[in-house]
């Protein structure tokens, strides 16, 4: 401070004499030059003939600007400037000292409560990032990135291993990945803002928008695929497997697995194992002893033969670009249907690509195109189609294992014939931004008087996201056996059979599965929503957790189950 006003008046000091010098200088030439003008003129003498009046007058005029330079040297005038001019630098300082003030309070209360989530959630985030380095380590995923949010707000994101492992490029937060299968999540909201918008009938056949989709026939009687049993996978299209025929043998496969697992309940635990073991047995790449051979091994999973068996499928690896969703339909419009629509479910990614063509019929937009719309209105600013060409900062490689074990790198693929099925990249805060977004949304209902309240709209209407987490009929889901098929989500209800049995909660989630990617994204609502929001809450109430891997074939739906519970537990205790 001191040195502050010593060099104030240093510089106003040496302003003031550098000013006075000049006028002395100016008022001594205009002095001089009026004498010689005097002198020049003829004496006029007073009686006595003394030239007193030319006298006077040339005093007068140097005595008066004598004296006007004297009023810059009295000190009352000096002291006067001086002191509004400190006032104005120390003003200016007081105005910078309290805006700087005011914005370290600011980013000090920021971090006050970063430090605040991170304390509470501290034992939670310990617990989760156990969990999903186990994860990590059991599929072999090169690098995992997770983001969870607690009623809105996010409260931990990190990046586990690498994103680029011959580079040694860490995970982190902002790494963008493949989200395969979680896109249609993403398309079933650009959907269902058409349906309330009235640009779209749900029950309507598709030809009605997709005229180039032909008609169908399911043993030789026509059948109508509307765009309601595309977003429940009950619309008979099938999946990547051309041949019906291994299609429904899988299906009864599986359907008896099931039933031998149900009388598994009534046998020993030695019966059980025996089981076990003869089904290890019989399956392909195993050795008596239930040991896989590496030279065997297509993927990481090769003990799980169904998993194996899909990714072998030609279309996973498609290096065809498709220049628009259209044009994409000739993969599969021709094929006949593998079930009658309406009466048995099949997961289908091709069923999306022919929704994302009645999308871009009803919008009147090219499907990329609306779907970046959607994107920039829910924040969604690192969300984009799975493009090889563009620069995409902080887009993460892909791996897979080889026959022999060994981490390499995945082919390029084209992912263009599937953008609404499994074509986008994002991150873990994007997914975070969606997921709120859609719990906003259908939290949004339980608000006590919804005509009176001041909180905005949320994207959909609650109504439009409850039809969308209520399970379909005849649908299942292969993540979670205690789920069912919505629309564009997989619905777990809230259920308990008896008294002390475990107790389902209702939560809703998509994971996703490509070349060299695995994800999920998980919203685990709060308990009691109603209760919630009509004592003073306010949407979205709840845990929404979403994990992204830059390796294949790994489920992660049970593990981010796992986190989101261990961070709502942490939010009530």
């Amino acid at each position: 401070m001191s040195r502050l006003f010593y060099d104030a008046f240093k510089r106003l000091s040496f302003a003031r004499q550098r000013y006075l010098g000049k006028l002395r200088s100016y008022w001594t030439a205009e002095a001089r030059k009026q004498t010689r003008q005097d002198n020049n003129i003829s004496y006029q003498t007073l009686p006595g003939g003394s030239p007193v009046a030319n006298q006077s007058r040339t005093f007068r005029y140097y005595h008066g600007c004598h004296s006007r330079y004297n009023v810059f040297r009295r000190p009352r005038v000096w002291f006067f400037g001086f002191g509004v001019g400190l006032a104005v630098v120390f003003g200016m300082k007081e105005i910078v000292f309290v805006v700087n003030k005011s914005k370290c309070q600011e980013e000090e209360d920021v971090a006050d409560e970063g430090t605040k989530d991170k304390g509470r959630y501290a034992d939670a985030i310990g617990v989760s990032y156990d969990l999903l380095q186990r994860i990590k380590d059991e599929v072999g995923a090169p690098g995992v990135v997770v983001g969870v949010s607690v009623d809105g707000k996010q409260v931990w994101t990190e990046g586990l291993g690498y994103a680029d492992v011959e580079n040694r490029v860490p995970c982190k937060p902002e790494t963008v990945m493949r989200i395969a299968s979680i896109s249609k999540s993403l398309t079933m909201a650009a959907v269902a803002k058409l349906w309330e918008e009235g640009k779209l009938e749900l029950d309507a056949p598709v030809q009605k928008y997709v005229p180039e989709f032909p008609e169908k026939e399911y043993e030789g009687e026509p059948v109508t695929v509307t765009t309601k049993m595309l977003v429940s996978h009950l619309s008979g299209i099938r999946h990547y497997e051309k041949d019906p025929k291994k299609v429904k043998n899988e299906k009864e496969k599986k359907l008896n697995k099931d039933l031998m697992a149900d009388k598994k309940i009534g046998t020993t635990g030695s019966e059980e194992k025996e089981v076990e073991d003869e089904e290890k047995d019989k399956q392909p790449g195993t050795r008596q002893s239930g040991t896989a051979k590496p030279e065997d091994l297509k993927c990481s999973n090769a003990k799980k033969p169904a998993k194996k068996k899909e990714f072998e499928q030609e279309e996973y690896y498609l290096k065809v670009k498709f220049e628009n969703v259209i044009q994409a339909l000739n993969l599969f419009k021709k094929d006949p249907l593998i079930f009658k629509p309406g009466s048995q479910f099949l997961y289908s990614t091709h069923a999306f690509t022919l929704l994302s063509a009645v999308v871009e019929r009803a919008s009147g937009q090219k499907f990329l195109d609306h779907m970046m719309k959607l994107f920039r209105e829910l924040g969604m600013l690192n969300t984009v189609p799975d493009q090889n060409d563009p620069i995409i900062y902080n887009r993460s490689r892909f791996y897979a294992f080889n026959k022999r074990g060994r981490l390499v790198n995945c082919p390029y693929v084209d992912n263009s014939y599937k953008w609404a099925g499994g074509g986008f990249l994002s991150t873990v805060g994007d997914l975070l931004l969606f997921g709120n977004a859609m719990l906003y949304s259908y939290q949004a209902l339980h608000v006590k008087d919804r005509a009176k309240s001041t909180l905005l709209p949320g994207y959909l209407q609650p109504d439009t996201v409850k039809t969308m987490w209520t399970p379909v009929d005849k649908t299942e889901m292969s993540w979670d056996k205690d789920g069912k098929y919505g629309m564009g989500w997989a619905v777990v209800e809230k259920k308990q059979q008896c008294g002390q049995c475990r107790s389902l909660r209702h939560y809703v989630s998509h994971t996703g599965g490509a070349v060299g990617a695995s994800s999920v994204l998980l919203v685990l609502p709060e308990f009691s929503e109603r209760a919630a929001v009509s004592t003073g809450g306010s949407p979205p109430r709840g845990v929404v957790v979403t994990i992204i891997c830059n390796m294949q074939s790994a489920g992660l739906n049970s593990t981010a189950l796992k986190i989101a519970l261990e961070f709502e537990k942490a939010k009530t205790m």
